[in-house]
């Protein structure tokens, strides 16, 4: 058998192409070529090569960034699961999905080294597995996973999760920042899940990281900002008063509000707080400024970034509405409005 003939007796016509140039012992086995002859073909001088233990590459010469990560992956399924039988959860890799820097890549983040000039791939896998690092795949543990998104086929961690096992491994404080700052700026997950999973994989105590997350909160309120304008004049809203602080005349300040319609004394407040302030630290602060507010007659609406991405006319619609609804309600006590 030449390493161009096709393979017997089940056929691979239901396989992609990067999956029949690399197959597991077993599924080599299941078409005919037993244990012995595919080592035999994967000797240095052999037309065939073995990636990592139980898994081959049939041709000879480097392998694709493709390969590698198909490697990767059925290398861990192959670990003590039976990776060729059915999955339990139906998906021929079980839970594992890649993360880190070369999930980043596979999403063209341009601050990631590309695939090709990786060390290792990064695959995330439950932390009951018992598992051990080999050749260029390194493993992630996490007690709860979250879902795999599919880019190419390939089941990869959401870019929140793969952010942060990156920055797990990384101490070069350029790159922490410039990462995290792309996630943010080109729309990738917002600033708020982003610390969120930093925070939950305790990142948030190493300085360099603190260093970033300062700025990349600074980045998600400057783009939400944006959207908020856009917003605004995109759906024909009135034009309010932008980033002003409110006092009561000749008292305390009640707080800077980031849109205010001043005749229907609406308010819009963007919150985009980091997640390590819990609620109870929210209504603490936050939200007592807004029941102070809302005594006061003024109508507090409150918008988070996501809520700016992902439903723009929904919140429009929300702000229409108190818009409306001022004209019935008795009027606000007065307040001064200065720039913020």
């Amino acid at each position: 058998m030449s390493h161009n003939m096709p393979l017997s007796p089940r056929p691979l016509h239901h396989l992609s192409d990067v999956q029949r140039r690399v197959l597991t012992t077993r599924q080599l086995r299941e078409h005919g070529v037993t244990a012995s002859v595919a080592a035999e073909r994967s000797r240095a001088d052999g037309p065939w090569q073995q990636l990592l233990p139980g898994v081959h590459l049939l041709h000879p010469g480097p392998a694709t960034s493709e390969e590698r990560l198909l490697a990767a992956l059925l290398y861990t399924a192959s670990r003590g699961q039976g990776a060729d039988g059915p999955r339990p959860d139906g998906g021929p890799y079980g839970e594992a999905m890649i993360t880190g820097l070369a999930a980043l890549a596979l999403r063209h983040f341009s601050s990631a080294p590309p695939l090709a000039s990786l060390d290792h791939i990064d695959v995330l896998v439950p932390r009951t597995r018992r598992l051990r690092g080999t050749g260029f795949v390194r493993f992630v543990r996490g007690g709860s996973l979250p879902g795999p998104q599919y880019l190419a086929g390939v089941p990869t961690a959401p870019v929140a999760r793969a952010l942060a096992d990156a920055v797990a491994r990384l101490t070069d404080a350029v790159l922490v920042r410039r990462l995290l700052t792309e996630s943010v700026r080109h729309g990738h997950c917002e600033a708020a899940a982003l610390v969120a999973e930093l925070n939950s994989a305790r990142l948030l105590s190493r300085p360099h990281v603190v260093d970033a997350v300062d700025a990349l909160l600074a980045e998600g309120r400057a783009i939400a900002e944006g959207r908020l304008y856009d917003m605004v004049r995109g759906h024909h809203l009135p034009e309010p008063l932008w980033n002003v602080e409110l006092r009561l005349p000749g008292g305390p300040a009640l707080g800077g509000v980031d849109a205010y319609w001043r005749e229907q004394a609406v308010a819009v407040e963007i919150d985009a707080r980091a997640p390590r302030q819990d609620e109870e630290v929210w209504r603490g602060g936050l939200g007592r400024k807004r029941e102070h507010l809302e005594r006061l007659g003024i109508t507090v609406v409150r918008m988070t970034p996501k809520k700016l991405r992902e439903s723009p006319e929904e919140q429009a619609a929300v702000v229409r509405t108190a818009l409306v609804a001022a004209a019935d309600r008795d009027p606000a006590s007065y307040v001064v409005v200065l720039p913020r």
